[in-house]
């Protein structure tokens, strides 16, 4: 197994997560696995998977929360659903936990039916919001190195899925055009209705001038606060300790932006 490290070592982290330091709560370690597939038979293996998947995630040891995600196109910032991606979210108790899980059971099984397939290990630096009604992860002292992972996810209310979509062009064509974006999904559970995107950025600096500077994504934020457009909102910063798999062709974090 070889993982392209950003923290000291996974086995490192995983000592310290065996010991938190105090009042930090759980140190957990959030894992993003993304899968793509060759057309004809491998797409209909993952879209016949998403049910079976379901299950063995279920009784996959260790694991604290998961979500089963589909792609769309033009990398994932567009309703349309595309069959090539799958993703799997999941938290774990401790890096050890995150680098043996996505290696075996269900994520073995992505693993190998997919062209390729590439897996970020993170910590949770911050969060606030529920996903399911659940706070999933636990956020806790910040490893200090390693780039920086945002993390978005909404709930749709169907009244304002136009003028949600709407608005999702202007600001993903920002953020393709950003230099210091290093990569950038859009993943969800429900075509439509439920929106996650994931990007890592260098460091905080460089996602707050984003996040404060661009006017398409403050103009955005402000429709979203206005016309109370989402169900339900959840939204992380995290810490990338590790990645390991190839996306693109590339290595993500090593060569730059790589979108889907």
């Amino acid at each position: 197994m070889t993982i392209a490290k950003f923290a000291p070592s996974l086995a490192a982290r995983a000592a310290c997560a065996a010991a938190p330091p105090a009042g930090s709560g759980a140190i957990t370690t959030v894992s993003l696995s993304l899968y793509r597939f060759a057309p004809g038979p491998p797409r209909l293996w993952a879209f016949w998977m998403m049910a079976e998947a379901r299950l063995r995630l279920w009784r996959t040891p260790g694991l604290r929360f998961w979500k089963l995600c589909g792609g769309g196109t033009r990398g994932g910032f567009t309703p349309i659903p595309n069959m090539e991606i799958c993703a799997i979210l999941a938290v774990w108790p401790d890096t050890a936990a995150a680098a043996r899980g996505t290696e075996s059971g269900v994520f073995a099984r992505y693993a190998a039916r997919a062209d390729e397939n590439w897996t970020v290990f993170m910590q949770p630096l911050s969060t606030r919001g529920r996903w399911a009604r659940r706070e999933p992860f636990a956020a806790g002292a910040d490893p200090g190195r390693g780039p920086l992972a945002v993390l978005t996810r909404a709930s749709l209310r169907p009244r304002a899925l136009p003028r949600f979509w709407g608005h999702v062009p202007g600001v993903d064509a920002r953020i393709a055009g950003n230099p210091d974006v290093l990569f950038r999904i859009g993943i969800g559970e429900v075509p439509f209705l439920h929106q996650v995107t994931f990007s890592i950025w260098p460091d905080a600096a460089a996602m707050i001038r984003f996040a404060r500077g661009d006017a398409a994504h403050a103009g955005a934020v402000q429709a979203v606060r206005a016309g109370g457009w989402f169900r339900e909102e959840l939204y992380a910063r995290l810490r990338v300790v590790g990645a390991r798999g190839s996306w693109g062709g590339t290595a993500p974090l090593a060569t730059g932006e790589v979108a889907a």
